[in-house]
């Protein structure tokens, strides 16, 4: 998985002296022989099959880290729109679907006024402490509770449109403030990649709807 961030922080002069250092004892550990050493470093794609390991790793050690922690999942911008008609059709244009839910909530936001960067977490109910499930309200009260904030609704569109990399199987929700349908009951966006496409949906947004320990929740994060 890409992570989307606005800033790279560029490697130090003492981590690429670290990494000299490690490369050196990871050379002198290799068990398969000085051959093999050579080949690989030979080999034409070398570079870009580190870089990969290291983005892989290091995306596998946030995970590990405490939420509160945790670097961004992704920067989304918000405010990129003049009205909601634009945003719809920039989303589909560009290949996404809209559920029914989704779209009659997605009639209802406001949009921010200007441009603005909106940092994420992604986290799961049971990360956040609830091995067997919670209510939407006790999710967000933890959420609150260390230091993560909830998203404007305008993160759910614009999440979709900006996350075309989403893996396939992955649903992402949306913390944010539920907005009522034409319906009269409370829902919440949620991004998903499935068979038939990249997608915006809606799902319940009552406070005691419960939701399962492995959904991930998107959160604002500093």
């Amino acid at each position: 998985m890409t992570q989307h961030t606005s800033k790279v922080k560029s490697v130090t002069k003492g981590q690429e002296k670290q990494w000299d250092r490690m490369g050196q004892d990871f050379a002198a550990s290799y068990k398969g022989g000085s051959r093999k050493l050579e080949l690989a470093k030979g080999h034409p794609d070398v570079v870009t099959r580190v870089h990969r390991l290291f983005d892989e790793l290091a995306a596998e050690r946030e995970l590990m880290l405490p939420i509160e922690e945790r670097g961004p999942f992704m920067t989304v911008r918000i405010g990129t729109h003049q009205n909601v008609k634009r945003l719809r059709k920039t989303l589909t244009d560009a290949g996404n679907r809209i559920s029914d839910w989704g779209s009659d909530i997605l009639n209802r936001i406001t949009l921010a006024k200007k441009p603005e960067d909106v940092n994420i977490v992604v986290v799961t109910v049971a990360e956040l402490g609830f091995p067997n499930g919670a209510t939407r309200a006790h999710i967000y009260e933890k959420a609150l509770s260390m230091g993560l904030g909830l998203l404007p609704a305008e993160v759910g569109p614009q999440l979709r449109l900006q996350y075309p990399d989403q893996p396939l199987g992955e649903w992402i929700l949306v913390g944010m403030e539920p907005i009522t349908d034409s319906d009269g009951y409370l829902k919440v966006f949620y991004v998903e990649h499935n068979g038939n496409g990249r997608w915006l949906r809606g799902s319940y947004g009552y406070p005691g709807h419960v939701w399962r320990s492995d959904r991930r929740w998107a959160f604002r994060c500093k």
